[in-house]
C-alpha cells in the first residue's frame, strides 16, 4: 500500500515541478581549483530540495560589464570579474523558494537569478552562410541634383533568402 502512495506522491510532485535556470557569479577571490568545489556544493544543493538537473555550465572567469558590489560580513567589495555559470533544472515550485533564501545566504554569490524556462535546448545555434547568399547592389536613394537609379526591392525575393537563412 505505501508503494502506491509513494508512487502517487510523485506523480503530484512532477505536476508541481517546472524548470528553471540559475545563473550565477561567483567572487573571483575563490581559487581556481576550488571553483570544482562550489560547483558540486550548488549542484547538490538542487539535489537536496528535490531537484533534477537537466544541464549545466561549469562557472569560468568573465570580466563584467560594470563594477559590482557585494556587502558579506559587513565589508563591502568591489569585482570586475567573477566565475559565470548556470545550471538547467526541474523543480518543485515551492521548494525553488527555499533554494533561493538558501543561496542568497552564501556569501560566494555576487549575484544569481532564477528563471522559469524549457527544458529544451534555448540556445540558437551560430550559423555562418555565405555560399547560399546572393550579392546583389544595395538599393539607392535618389536625391535631388543625384542622377543615381532606384533599385526596387522585391519582398517575394527577400522573404525567400530569410526564411532561407532561417531554415534548420
Amino acid at each position: 500500500m505505501e508503494s502506491m502512495q509513494d508512487a502517487e506522491k510523485e506523480v503530484e510532485q512532477n505536476a508541481n515541478s517546472r524548470v528553471y535556470e540559475l545563473g550565477y557569479l561567483l567572487v573571483p577571490t575563490i581559487k581556481e581549483e576550488d571553483i570544482v568545489i562550489s560547483y558540486g556544493n550548488l549542484k547538490e544543493l538542487i539535489l537536496s530540495f528535490g531537484g533534477e538537473i537537466v544541464s549545466d555550465e561549469m562557472p569560468k572567469i568573465i570580466s563584467l560589464a560594470y563594477t559590482m558590489r557585494k556587502v558579506a560580513s559587513n565589508v563591502r567589495s568591489k569585482f570586475n570579474t567573477a566565475y559565470f555559470g548556470w545550471i538547467k533544472f526541474t523543480m518543485n515550485a515551492q521548494k525553488v523558494l527555499e533554494l533561493k533564501k538558501k543561496i542568497d545566504l552564501d556569501p560566494n554569490f555576487v549575484r544569481f537569478f532564477i528563471l522559469k524556462t524549457a527544458k529544451e535546448n534555448t540556445i540558437a545555434a551560430k550559423r555562418f552562410v555565405r555560399g547560399n547568399m546572393v550579392h546583389r547592389k544595395s538599393p539607392t536613394i535618389k536625391r535631388s541634383g543625384d542622377n543615381k537609379e532606384v533599385i526596387s526591392i522585391n519582398k517575394d525575393e527577400i522573404d525567400k533568402e530569410i526564411d532561407a537563412m532561417v531554415a534548420v
